[in-house]
C-alpha cells in the first residue's frame, strides 16, 4: 500500500499531522500488517511552503505516479485550492481514480476544490459548511448528500472539515485496516476526549 500526500503551497500543517505521524511511526499497527510507504507528490519537484512556514520537498512529480488498488491519496487543506489553476492536474487525477479502489481523503480546502469540480454532487460528503460550498462552488449541486458531521465516508471517499483532523485521521486509518479495531477506537477516544482511562485502554489493547 502506498500513501500519496499531495503537496501544495499554504498546506495546512495541523490538518494532516495526526495522520502522517501514525502512518509514519506505525506504532499502533497490527504487527501482521504493513509496511506502507508515504510518498510526497507535487505538481513539480520544487519545494512547497506550508501555512506554518515549513518547506517540504516532493518525492515524486504527480505525472510519474501510477495509482494502484488500495492506495491512498491525501489532499490536505490550504488557501491555494480555490480558483488556483495549479491544482487542476491533481483534480483531474481524482476524477479519474475516484470510482476505482483507491481511497481519496480530502480535508478542508481540498473538499471545496472537489465540490467546485462537481465531484461531490452524487456522494455523501462534508466540508466547512454546506452554505459555503453553495456560495463559492458554481458546479456544486450535491447539497442533499451533505452531512453536517466532522468527517464523512462514502465508499472510498473520505471528507472532513478543517476543524476535524482527529476524525479525519480516524476514518482514514479505519479504511486502511492496518490497526486493530479496538486499538484504533481507544486511540480515537483518547485524542477526542483527553480522558486518561482511554490511555490505559489503548495500552491494554496493544498487549
Amino acid at each position: 500500500m502506498n500513501v500519496y500526500l499531495y503537496l501544495l503551497d499554504t498546506l495546512a500543517d495541523w490538518e494532516i499531522g495526526f495522520l502522517t505521524a501514525e502512518l509514519n511511526s506505525e506504532r499502533y499497527f497490527d504487527k501482521d500488517k504493513g509496511p506502507i510507504s508515504i510518498i510526497k507528490i507535487g505538481n513539480t519537484m520544487a519545494s512547497i511552503k506550508t501555512m506554518g512556514g515549513i518547506a517540504i520537498n516532493p518525492d515524486k512529480c504527480i505525472d510519474d505516479v501510477v495509482f494502484m488498488d488500495n492506495d491512498i491519496l491525501i489532499l490536505p487543506g490550504g488557501d491555494t485550492w480555490i480558483n488556483n489553476e495549479v491544482n487542476n492536474k491533481i483534480i483531474k487525477i481524482v476524477s479519474e481514480i475516484i470510482n476505482k479502489k483507491i481511497i481519496v481523503a480530502a480535508i478542508c480546502g481540498a473538499t471545496i476544490a472537489l465540490a467546485n469540480n462537481g465531484l461531490l454532487n452524487n456522494r455523501r460528503h462534508t466540508s466547512n459548511s454546506k452554505e459555503f460550498l453553495e456560495m463559492v462552488c458554481p458546479k456544486y449541486t450535491g447539497s442533499k448528500y451533505y452531512l453536517n458531521e466532522p468527517a464523512a465516508v462514502d465508499d472510498n471517499l473520505i471528507t472532513a472539515t478543517g476543524l476535524a483532523p482527529i476524525e479525519f485521521t480516524y476514518e482514514v486509518l479505519k479504511k486502511t485496516n492496518l490497526i486493530k479495531e479496538n486499538v484504533l477506537e481507544a486511540w480515537f477516544q483518547l485524542y477526542k476526549t483527553r480522558e486518561a482511562k482511554y490511555y490505559y485502554s489503548l495500552m491494554e489493547a496493544m498487549k
